[in-house]
């Protein structure tokens, strides 16, 4: 089997087997049988063809007349099974589309694998691009490619079946003084016609999937580039460094240009051959069906019916020409997410520094060996015990690895070895140094990752006052998002998130560095005194004044060397 097929099939499975996949294979099921129900409906047009000529030719005005009722009828039929397949049909997309995108979103979000695919080598670029936008092509265009696929299919056998009973006549001729004879030649013509337009259609077409590939990656890093110089307007405008930015961003849409130029001009290669094609099918037809008729074997009614299913069939071979650009995209979505479903998988399986959770009420950390992605090593920890109750200030240096030594404790650093064992049973909260706010409302932002409507009103309102915020207490109650929050105030709103919380343990990575001495003591007593049995584990370049008894633990290069 082809990779692409298998490929394919994989997304495919994930399609069916999530949520709404089934409803969706069902639905689809009844689009091809309408779709099918179309391919009837040209053969009555085909028959419809041969009657309306026939009349015309023998001047008969009532028989011409009432072909033309046929006709509207026919047109009313084919218009309600067209829209309603095409109803149908994206009913099933956006199914699948929900399916799909779920798959991606566990896989990505299950087990942190955002976080280790950041680590991998090799890893893929933009997944927002591949979650967001590459579900919904590869679904959309296999939903319509596919299923016009099995429907020309069926109408080929149908459209060939009718040639082969209309063509009875051969076509007879000399060559070079040899008589040459030719039984049923138009259903020869015709696999003959197209099979030689296929050819050059994909010779002439083949560097489409890679450059549609690297336009949608050029698209999302353009994309993702406005996405964080909005998250950095603030730095950016303090610095003044729009015009450096501006220069920065015009380089990747010069990228974009460049990419979207190499496409112009593959469309205009492939474009100088399928568009004089599309014409000329519609017209080729008629004129290899024309020594028939001038040879006297039909009349002119039998002229348009034998070159209508001569057409039916040419176009329906042709399906092939015709969507060639949209079997490109559609190649290009399956490969570049089968190939970030892939990498997913090889995150998800990595081991480096183990993590897990034991019965006895304590933190400890065994033969951990940090290292950089490239490999240089950070840090040494032989063994660390914290026991419950118990807090700890990391200390050291910038550069040897601190956060780093946060992440590894969490389960987020795959580069080294060592093992970080974590109280079972315990909630454990871990505040990163660069605080994340969800695009949320005060309440979801103060609640996250929880639901916001599990607390009251009075609790959100006590955190609040307790790190010193009593000014936003109004937007917990207008639904908006938090405007022009400094990086103090983020802090601030980090801590009170803790509180509400309510954890057994707390690491903190540099929790405060946005404020001052006193700010920060007043912080952390407020801490001790809301949260009185959590055990603390903190990261700062100063002590953490205000948390009660700290045992230190000094960070030196290659070594941490643990005192009490």
């Amino acid at each position: 089997m082809p990779p692409i097929l298998h490929q394919m099939g994989r997304l495919l499975r994930l399609c069916v087997t999530g949520p709404g996949g089934w409803a969706g294979l069902a639905l689809l099921l009844v689009v091809l049988g309408l779709n099918l129900g179309g391919v009837y409906v040209s053969l009555l047009m085909i028959d419809w063809t041969a009657q309306f000529f026939g009349a015309l030719e023998k001047r008969d005005a009532g028989a011409a007349v009432g072909q033309i009722g046929v006709f509207g009828l026919l047109i009313a039929i084919g218009a309600v099974i067209h829209l309603s397949a095409v109803y149908l049909r994206k009913s099933v997309q956006i199914r699948w589309r929900r399916a799909l995108t779920s798959a991606a979103l566990d896989r990505w979000l299950g087990n942190r694998t955002h976080v280790r695919l950041r680590h991998a080598a090799a890893a893929p670029d933009n997944p927002d691009q591949r979650i967001a936008e590459d579900c919904r092509l590869f679904v959309d265009k296999f939903t319509e490619e596919g299923l016009e696929l099995v429907s020309n299919l069926v109408g080929l056998v149908s459209y060939v079946a009718l040639l082969w009973s209309l063509s009875s006549f051969p076509l007879a001729f000399t060559l070079f003084g040899v008589a040459v004879e030719i039984p049923r030649y138009m259903v020869w013509v015709a696999p003959l016609y197209v099979l030689v337009a296929c050819g050059l259609t994909h010779w002439l077409g083949r560097p489409l999937l890679r450059l549609n590939m690297q336009q949608q990656s050029r698209e999302a890093d353009f994309r993702f580039a406005l996405a964080r110089l909005r998250e950095s307007s603030d730095a950016v405008a303090l610095m003044e460094g729009e015009a450096a930015e501006r220069r920065l961003l015009d380089a990747r849409f010069g990228a974009i240009m460049g990419n979207w130029r190499a496409l112009m001009n593959r469309d205009l290669i492939l474009g100088c051959f399928t568009r004089p094609y599309h014409t000329t099918v519609l017209r080729i037809p008629l004129f290899l069906a024309l020594p028939a008729y001038l040879a006297g074997h039909v009349a002119l009614g039998g002229l348009m019916k034998l070159a209508s299913a001569f057409q039916n069939v040419v176009t329906t071979l042709s399906w092939f020409i015709f969507s060639y650009r949209d079997l490109a995209e559609l190649a290009a979505a399956i490969r570049r997410l089968d190939g970030f479903l892939d990498a997913l998988g090889r995150a998800a399986e990595r081991e480096g520094v183990r993590t897990g959770r034991s019965g006895l009420d304590h933190l400890s950390i065994q033969g951990l060996a940090l290292a950089t992605p490239e490999g240089r090593p950070l840090n040494i920890l032989s063994d660390m015990r914290l026991e419950r109750g118990e807090n700890a200030w990391l200390a050291g240096a910038s550069g040897l690895g601190k956060s780093t030594l946060i992440k590894a404790m969490a389960g987020l650093w795959p580069h080294g070895e060592g093992r970080v064992t974590l109280p079972a049973g315990r909630r454990i909260a871990f505040l990163p140094q660069a605080v994340y706010l969800p695009l949320a409302d005060l309440r979801t932002i103060l609640a996250y990752p929880q639901d916001p409507g599990a607390l009251p009103r009075q609790a959100y309102a006590e955190a609040l006052e307790l790190v010193g915020l009593e000014h936003r207490l109004p937007g917990l109650d207008d639904g908006e998002p938090p405007l022009g929050l400094s990086g103090g105030e983020q802090q601030r709103l980090a801590l009170a998130r803790l509180i509400l919380s309510r954890p057994d343990w707390a690491v903190l990575d540099e929790p405060t560095s946005a404020l001052d001495a006193a700010a920060e003591a007043q912080l952390f007593s407020a801490l001790r005194g809301a949260l009185p049995q959590t055990s603390f584990v903190v990261v700062a370049h100063r002590e953490p004044a205000g948390l009660g008894p700290l045992r230190r633990i000094e960070l030196e290069p290659h070594r941490l060397e643990a005192a009490s």
